[in-house]
């Protein structure tokens, strides 16, 4: 192509957040709304770049290539397949609704504020992180996703650190050492993962001398690179823990409730329905693609660790008693079978969790950004101060509640298809590893079900009488997200037909087939 559209659909956020940073202290409202245009119009470039890709075509296309750091070998190399297309379209669709949820939570609290920029800082640095997950979505240069990679870390740093949840049940310096506290975590555990990441991406390189993902693949294909099963299995090591630390997967989750919890609840969604996506996208590209023999030794223990994820996960769900944490618990017990159905490696596992991602994606932002605004009108997080609130609030609870019931996969809403395909995969490949799976179907409904029960229904309790339902700019965020679930849920061709070829490349790398089912001779 002579018009580089994966350069443009990054560079923009990017450009735009310079722009926003640079609006005058006193023009806040200008630059949320110089925000909301820009991710707007990242979203229709999105759109093209999501209608051009070809479904049956090359397996990266829309490639860009050109030198970098010719003495490292690195290249600025770019080009998208049906995985990354879709967690593309995913990012730029999601990163509008966050800015209008977060409309206020960076208006400074101080009455002369003239001097101070936080709001122009938020949403810049919300831009930012879109243009780095876009970036990484499509980055072919395992050398140039690593730079992405790390380098989001820093907006999503401050992000946390500096603009918490003004809903702390806590004192003001409570507050923050508890939002110190969650951001240094986040950075030190991915900051962890990624040194060991570059320890392998360096291994990488000395063993197959590129970093280029299709000159690995055509030195695999043509025999000339013959990595040592030692070797290959570190290198594997090095970057899965890496990615199982973003993912997140147990062990390496603790870092995500403290996060998810003392974050805004727009950076929240953005945490989990955004910057996590590139752990379990990371498996898929490079894991599986350049390290084929070794993911397959490691394909037991890891499909142990996902059910870990999965039952932990939806288990200390049921039992919080913060808003926010739950809905971090039951995020982890949901990447864990995005991680199962990628290491179960069938064909419907792997379409299954790429839809996953993207379904993920959409129910989190749903539930997550209506529980914001029902924590907003009250003042906590905590279950135990709701009751009641659909008796004078129906249209909060009513569109809280298919969140909710989302999140839980109910049939008809958008998540469904991508578990019962997760779960299909899993079984035919690995009938235990199923069945131990559907246990936290059984615990999503309990703790969603019992979440919506203690806080909607019953007697209004005090303080939530006088709560006002949803205004315009709320609903504007909560419609579209339910109207999407419900359309992908009933239709999801869109989806399939493009993630689908793409897993087909993916079960070439590893060189596996579906298992085929046993059926015994009519005598």
């Amino acid at each position: 192509m002579s018009f580089p559209l994966l350069t443009a659909t990054a560079a923009l956020p990017a450009i735009g957040a310079i722009a926003t940073a640079a609006v005058p202290a006193a023009r806040r409202t200008a630059a949320k709304w110089l925000a909301l245009v820009v991710s707007l119009a990242t979203l229709v470039l999105a759109g093209v770049v999501f209608a051009r890709f070809e479904p049956g075509g090359d397996r990266y296309q829309l490639t860009e290539s050109h030198a970098w750091i010719k003495d490292f070998g690195v290249r600025y190399e770019l080009g998208v397949d049906g995985i990354g297309v879709a967690l593309l379209a995913l990012t730029a669709l999601l990163i509008p609704f966050v800015i209008l949820a977060g409309w206020h939570d960076a208006d400074p609290l101080e009455t002369n504020s003239s001097r101070w920029r936080p709001t122009q800082g938020f949403f810049a640095l919300i831009l930012m992180v879109e243009a780095m997950v876009i970036l990484s979505f499509v980055a072919t240069d395992v050398f140039l996703f690593y730079i992405l990679f790390e380098a989001m870390l820093i907006p999503m740093y401050f992000l946390i650190g500096g603009f918490g949840d003004r809903a702390h049940s806590g004192s003001d310096e409570n507050a923050a050492a508890q939002r110190s506290y969650a951001a240094v975590k986040f950075l030190l555990y991915n900051l962890a993962g990624g040194l060991i990441m570059l320890a392998a991406v360096i291994g990488l390189y000395v063993v197959a001398g590129s970093f280029s993902l299709s000159e690995i693949a055509e030195a695999r294909a043509n025999g000339s690179l013959d990595m040592a099963t030692s070797t290959e299995r570190w290198l594997f090591l090095g970057f899965f823990f890496a990615f199982a630390v973003k993912a997140p997967l147990w062990p390496l989750h603790t870092w995500l409730p403290n996060a998810m919890g003392e974050a805004t609840t727009p950076v929240a969604v953005l945490i989990t329905a955004v910057v996590d996506k590139v752990g379990t996208f990371a498996m898929l590209r490079f894991c599986l693609q350049l390290f084929p023999e070794a993911s397959k030794w490691a394909t037991p223990v890891i499909l142990v660790l996902a059910l870990i994820s999965i039952v932990y996960g939806a288990l200390l769900a049921v039992g919080q008693r913060d808003i926010k944490r739950l809905i971090a618990y039951a995020s982890i017990s949901h990447f864990g079978f995005i991680v199962l159905g990628i290491f179960a490696m069938t064909s419907q596992g792997q379409s299954g969790a790429t839809l996953y991602m993207v379904n993920h994606g959409i129910s989190t932002a749903a539930l997550m950004l209506v529980a914001g605004f029902l924590i907003t009108r009250r003042g906590s997080r905590l279950i135990a101060d709701y009751g009641g609130v659909q008796k004078v609030a129906p249209v909060l609870a009513g569109t809280f509640l298919i969140g909710g019931l989302a999140t839980l996969s109910l049939p008809g809403l958008a998540p469904f298809v991508s578990e019962f395909l997760v779960l299909v995969g899993t079984f035919s490949a690995y009938p235990v590893a199923g069945i131990i799976a559907t246990v936290g179907i059984v615990l999503a409904a309990l703790y969603v079900l019992v979440l919506y029960q203690r806080t909607m229904t019953g007697p209004v309790r005090e303080g939530i009488g006088g709560m006002p339902d949803l205004k315009v700019r709320e609903l504007a965020v909560a419609l579209p997200l339910i109207a999407l679930l419900i359309f992908l849920g009933v239709f999801p061709k869109p989806l399939t037909e493009v993630v689908d070829p793409a897993v087909q490349h993916t079960m070439h790398d590893v060189q596996k087939k579906d298992p085929q089912p046993e059926v015994e001779a009519v005598k």
